[in-house]
């Protein structure tokens, strides 16, 4: 999505930068900065990332003087020569080349707003302090190395600032982990997290400590903080009521591929249906769930939770089994029976497109209600989740043959 754009250093020579704007033009600045190994793919990759989420993202080769675009791989000689470039830096230096960013970034055609800083390891300690010496919006720190040793600083913070902090991570161990806390206890702009039996640098795809729920949670805990700073901001509850009219009212398989991403994915996990990929998800939809569904589904919302890239919805969905279903009952020949099930969607949302759903449901509800399970002989309950979630006043623990026997025992 990218490509390389000259900075002007203010002494007669340029730095290059990485720029990836937004598919639809315009929106808010992020500068992007590097780990110890270069403006590389991963650096790359972020930014085309953080673009399609509506951001002009701009990632500075802040090893310039040592020499041009320098791009380092992961492995002992990468991390050797990291370091080595990292001793050539010095953190003024690199913050006044980031000054110089943030600058260029404001007079870009398609800036729009705020500016906003995100960095990750030698990256995080510079977005700290961009934070508080420079005119930015935002910033989110990385496991940054060295945040402690700048602490004084602190008193100087006024825009909002998050960190993630590994727990394993030897580069900014426990003491210092503390130290920021302790720093930041007073100031409610500040978020500190902390991610439990992770390393240093677990959200860096490429790298063997890689672990993506903590990365995936990191992230959309960043976007939290950059929404809330400079946006850009969509109706998340727009786009996936229009995604779901599509699917069950229209009925459209293009209009409801339309509102996904690129690569998309579906997982319908109790049964395991779905899609990855447009070609895989809309053979899917097309043959196998959007124009196959019975003419009676309907779906009820019961509650939604909107975060800053994630809708969690609490829902009942109800159909009469006049049909095969191949994404709730696959290879079940219709039944004629009518059911009405309890389910969660999490839909993850990039930009304004969805980018991936997440189902859940009681399949043990579906099949007893369609005659293929016994509910008198197991621990399982057919529509009754459905009126117990409409009226709670319905009678609890009618499944647990130890409910009656625990009445006027003392409670400790």
């Amino acid at each position: 999505m990218g490509r390389y754009v000259d900075i002007d250093s203010g002494s007669g020579q340029t730095f290059s930068a990485y720029l990836a704007e937004p598919p639809k033009g315009s929106g808010p600045g992020l500068v992007l900065l590097q780990e110890i190994f270069g403006v590389n793919k991963y650096m790359r990759e972020m930014a085309d990332l953080f673009a399609q989420e509506g951001y002009v993202v701009i990632v500075p080769d802040l090893f310039w003087r040592s020499g041009s675009l320098i791009e380092l791989g992961y492995d002992d000689e990468g991390v050797a020569r990291g370091l080595e470039l990292r001793g050539e830096l010095s953190d003024d230096v690199a913050v006044s080349d980031i000054a110089l960013t943030v600058q260029a970034l404001r007079h870009n055609d398609n800036h729009v707003g705020g500016v906003g800083v995100v960095g990750y390891c030698m990256g995080g300690l510079l977005a700290y302090l961009s934070a508080v010496r420079l005119d930015v919006n935002c910033a989110v720190s990385y496991y940054g190395v060295g945040v402690h040793d700048y602490l004084d600083e602190a008193k100087n913070l006024e825009v909002p600032v998050a960190f993630h902090l590994a727990e394993l991570d030897t580069f900014c161990p426990e003491q210092a982990r503390n130290s920021i806390r302790s720093a930041f206890a007073d100031n409610d702009q500040v978020l500190i997290y902390d991610y439990a039996e992770v390393d240093h640098a677990f959200a860096t795809t490429d790298r063997p400590v890689f672990e993506p729920v903590s990365a995936d949670l990191a992230y959309a805990r960043t976007l939290a903080v950059l929404r809330n700073s400079i946006g850009p901001r969509y109706d998340l509850n727009a786009i996936w009521d229009g995604h779901v009219h599509h699917e069950f009212v229209t009925r459209d398989v293009p209009a409801t591929m339309a509102t996904m991403i690129d690569e998309p994915y579906v997982n319908h996990i109790p049964t395991l249906t779905g899609g990855v990929g447009q070609k895989d998800l809309s053979r899917f939809y097309a043959h196998h769930f959007v124009t196959t569904n019975p003419d009676d589904t309907r779906t009820i919302t019961i509650s939604r939770t909107v975060g800053s890239n994630r809708i969690v919805e609490e829902q009942l969905l109800c159909f009469t089994h006049d049909r095969e279903m191949d994404w709730i009952l696959p290879g079940v020949a219709p039944t004629g029976r009518y059911v009405e099930i309890p389910l969660i969607a999490i839909v993850t949302i990039r930009g304004d497109k969805l980018c991936n759903e997440h189902i859940y449901w009681d399949q043990a509800s579906v099949l007893v209600q369609i005659g293929l399970l016994d509910a008198g002989t197991l621990p399982v309950s057919g529509i009754e989740q459905s009126k117990k979630l409409l009226d709670k006043t319905l009678p609890s623990n009618k499944l647990m043959p130890t409910w009656a026997a625990s009445e006027g025992k003392p409670i400790a």
